[in-house]
């Protein structure tokens, strides 16, 4: 049978050798990052989260099944975590870590599908900065559902790039499914990749998606057209001018200059990789430049879509709570900066501060998290009247307001993830600045973008 070009596996040998010890150290960084995640930290249970948990123990132990906004499909495929604790006689303990073991199962199979076709000390700082330095610290603590569609659509993304399209598709599918506001996102990845590879077929991938989200609705339901976010799907009125309207109805200017440059919520502090300039170091990385693009895609179609919805803001959640898939290209961009050593002073001066600020935003993210945020925001859980101050304040900002009010209320647990983390920072950062440090010996060049 003839394969098409598209559907052929690229494989591209390493740029260098793969120093085995530093594979080694590297490799046991994250193991023990990912432990420490689990046995560390501890758990959210709150929120959406809360009530999904609820609901996945309401159907396995009484049968009822919920007709709540909330997919059910995420939750389901963690039913052997809490059967596993019902037998054991702690099912939250174990249904609450199935968010960090997605990101274990996610970061291992990119790892191991990407490790032929990329150069590996490239895929390895790729799925360290993952772990330690992004969004994904602080969302693998809670039983919400972004983290399964953003670890399936990179999942999804990395089979079909390397020649599995069709079940690269699918799990790509599943995961939206979870998460319906992100169909459009989907389609406009799906765009991009018929652009590229000139294969219609693909759109299928996007009804399979649409597919799985109306047969939900249909059987929790009893139409496929009840999303259960028909009533009370708007906030409160507050200061803010636009504020208790329904539905998709915020200002998508605002919503879009709120969601990238706000102190609390703007991707320019919580995934600043994905403003760094890349496409001319990915020329020679065919995989990698497909990727890039698609999550790129797929990033820019949830920001048009949450830059429109009355909660943009995503509430008194950690940091720009939708847009969570944002920390996978801004990962893979810091990545390739800190791979690449022919970059200019000026290049390499914006990579450490790009991923300085990371590596923050992933501790902060671990330890902090917004425990004393909504006490300023929401006192008391009454209504969003001082959420703004969150929002726009740096002061407080989730990322800021630890040095506000000192590091204090820590568990133990948490000192230890957190001087752990800092070693990992610095070794994260460690080739950059050596790097400007070599420039600083040199005589001073032109500096160049």
């Amino acid at each position: 049978m003839r394969i098409s070009v598209e559907e052929r596996p690229q494989v591209h040998a390493p740029a260098e050798n793969d120093d085995r010890l530093t594979a080694r150290v590297e490799t046991g960084l994250i193991v023990a990052g990912l432990l420490g995640m689990l046995f560390l930290l501890p758990r959210l249970n709150w929120g959406d989260g809360s009530i999904r948990y609820f609901q996945l123990t309401d159907l396995l132990t009484r049968g009822t099944v919920p007709d709540d906004k909330y997919s059910l499909i995420g939750p389901l495929i963690s039913a052997p975590l809490w059967l596993i604790g019902k037998i054991v006689g702690s099912p939250e303990w174990w249904t609450l870590r199935y968010n960090t073991l997605l990101l274990t199962g996610g970061v291992a199979f990119v790892w191991y599908a990407l490790r032929d076709r990329l150069p590996r000390p490239l895929v390895r700082r790729f799925v360290m900065l993952l772990v330690f330095a992004s969004m994904f610290a602080h969302h693998q603590l809670a039983y919400n559902g972004e983290v399964f569609t953003a670890i399936l659509v990179l999942v999804g993304t990395v089979a079909l790039v390397g020649g599995r399209a069709w079940p690269g598709w699918l799990t790509v599918a599943v995961g939206v499914a979870g998460t319906p506001a992100t169909l459009p996102a989907m389609a406009l990845m799906i765009a991009r990749r018929i652009w590229d590879v000139r294969r219609l077929r693909w759109a299928l991938a996007g009804c399979a998606a649409v597919t799985l989200v109306l047969a939900e609705a249909w059987l929790r339901r009893g139409s496929p057209f009840l999303t259960g976010y028909e009533d009370g799907n708007q906030g409160r009125q507050t200061i803010m001018p636009y504020s208790g309207l329904p539905g998709f109805s915020y200002p998508i200017f605002f919503g879009l200059l709120s969601l990238i440059f706000s102190f609390g919520k703007g991707l320019l502090f919580f995934a600043p990789g994905l403003f760094l300039p890349v496409r001319r170091s990915l020329r020679d990385l065919g995989p990698g430049r497909q990727l890039y693009d698609l999550w790129l895609a797929f990033v820019i179609g949830l920001l048009l879509v949450y830059a429109m919805y009355w909660s943009w803001s995503g509430s008194s959640f950690w940091g720009p709570r939708y847009l969570l898939f944002a920390a996978v290209p801004a990962a893979f961009a810091l990545a390739v900066r800190c791979y690449r050593r022919d970059a200019s002073p000026l290049a390499d001066v914006v990579t450490v501060g790009a991923l300085g600020l990371s590596v923050w935003v992933g501790l902060n993210g671990a330890v902090f998290g917004d425990v004393d945020v909504p006490k300023v925001c929401w006192p008391d859980g009454a209504g969003h009247y001082e959420a703004p101050i969150c929002f726009y304040t740096p002061e407080f900002s989730a990322l800021w307001h630890p040095f506000v009010t000192g590091f204090k209320l820590l568990t133990a647990g948490q000192w230890m993830y957190l001087a752990y983390g800092l070693v990992v920072g610095a070794y994260l950062m460690s080739g950059p600045v050596l790097r400007l440090a070599g420039h600083a010996r040199i005589r001073p060049r032109a500096l160049r973008w």
